[in-house]
């Protein structure tokens, strides 16, 4: 003979494993619901901290002192005069003088 089964209203264990299963799907939904909106936080925070250090370089760069000039590389005048200077003082000649002035002078 066939156990009697009960009909209506289900049993202890019945209702231990229906309420085990809506525990654990309640679960898993809000645990996937944190992960998302964590995953959504940590990109807002990426996207700030980029957003930061991209207005401190430009800070930066907007105080940084212009970069020096480049000292006269053509003072034509100043090295003509060493030139004579050192003709003068006889360790030119006035070959070498000639020479190195048209290399001055281009």
């Amino acid at each position: 003979m066939a156990p009697l089964r009960r009909m209506g209203r289900p049993g202890l264990i019945g209702m231990a494993a229906r309420t085990a299963v809506v525990a654990g799907t309640a679960t898993a939904v809000s645990g996937n619901v944190a992960r998302r909106q964590q995953n959504r936080a940590n990109e807002q925070n990426e996207a700030q901290a980029y957003e930061q250090q991209q207005a401190y370089e430009q800070q930066q760069a907007a105080m940084a002192p212009p970069p020096a000039a480049a000292p006269a590389a053509t003072d034509t005048v100043g090295q003509i005069q060493r030139l004579a200077e050192l003709k003068a003082q006889g360790l030119l000649s006035e070959e070498e003088f000639t020479a190195a002035k048209a290399k001055l002078l281009g």
